[in-house]
């Protein structure tokens, strides 16, 4: 799990806090706030972690946001801790890739206008496009959800092209022709 920040148009930040999947390079859970506190941490862990699908380890940094709170809920729910070094983003690297990825297909072509603009766009892009379309070459090619039967089409094909993010990024299925 870890943070990043985002500038709204009226130069506000916005925090938004991802849990991230290293096997399949997932992201479990995001959500997106104005002002963090540990409370607010907790609550999205809870949210994260249900009853019989926790996580046995939980990467995390050492932000000050956590505090005492965030070691207690771990704890509590039998997930093990695993702090990297200060100021050593390099030892949870999936998810700072998976930061640079957003901000280079993302965020650096848009303008965010607000927090509910922020959500709508993660949402898209991540289950839309990420999660779906987007190949990985840390899965050789593959996708962190694949695709359970592709269709095959016999003869002529045509393909079909569906935007996503307003068009920032398209989706592109075989159908006959």
């Amino acid at each position: 799990m870890d943070f990043f920040t985002v500038i709204t148009v009226g130069f506000s930040f916005l925090y938004v806090f991802v849990v991230f999947e290293h096997g399949r390079r997932r992201v479990i859970h995001f959500s997106t706030t104005y002002h963090p506190s540990m409370a607010w941490v907790i609550q999205q862990l809870r949210e994260t972690t249900p009853f019989g699908r926790q996580p046995r380890f939980l990467f995390r940094d050492n932000d000050g946001i956590y505090g005492h709170g965030v070691r207690r809920f771990l704890d509590s729910c039998n997930i093990e801790e695993v702090r990297t070094a200060y100021r050593s983003p390099w030892q949870n690297p999936y998810i700072e890739r998976f930061f640079g990825t957003l901000r280079r297909e993302l965020l650096d072509h848009v303008i965010v206008l607000s927090e509910r603009h922020l959500n709508r766009l993660l949402s898209e892009y991540i289950e839309q496009y990420y999660h779906c379309t987007r190949p990985h070459q840390g899965l050789d090619g593959d996708t962190p959800i694949p695709i359970q039967n592709p269709a095959v089409v016999d003869g002529p094909v045509k393909l079909l092209s569906s935007p996503i993010c307003g068009g920032l990024h398209h989706r592109y299925e075989r159908v006959a022709a």
